[in-house]
């Protein structure tokens, strides 16, 4: 069956929109690698912060704060930061393991093809 060309529009507009949707969830610099970390299990924010070694408490504390917000975390126990609270994934965070295996391979691709690229010819 071929689309009309008013439901193939609505088509793209859904899929972009999904796109976005997950894109606000995981954009940044660290949420990804935040989700990485918590793939293995729960952990509690300096676990967090030492495995990831170079980002501030302060960019830590706000990207979990918006992975919370946004459903992928949540944080278990009444402690703040470093005083026995929890960071763990959502079912919904746990579906972005996929997500995380594929980005880390297309990247190791990307980054074999883009230095054959720069070799010398010859």
């Amino acid at each position: 069956m071929e689309l009309e060309p008013e439901e193939h529009d609505l088509c793209k507009k859904a899929f972009v929109l999904a796109i976005r949707d997950a894109l606000n969830v995981v954009s940044g610099k660290w949420k990804l690698a935040i989700v990485c970390t918590l793939l293995s299990g729960p952990k509690g924010f300096a676990d967090i912060e030492r495995l990831l070694a170079t980002i501030s408490p302060r960019m830590l504390a706000r990207d979990l704060r918006e992975l919370e917000i946004n459903g992928a975390i949540t944080r278990t126990g009444s402690g703040s930061r470093g005083n026995g609270a929890k960071y763990m994934l959502t079912p919904s965070g746990a579906k972005l393991e996929q997500v995380v295996f594929m980005l880390a391979e297309w990247g190791q691709d990307h980054r074999r093809l883009s230095a054959e690229a720069l070799q010398p010819l010859g």
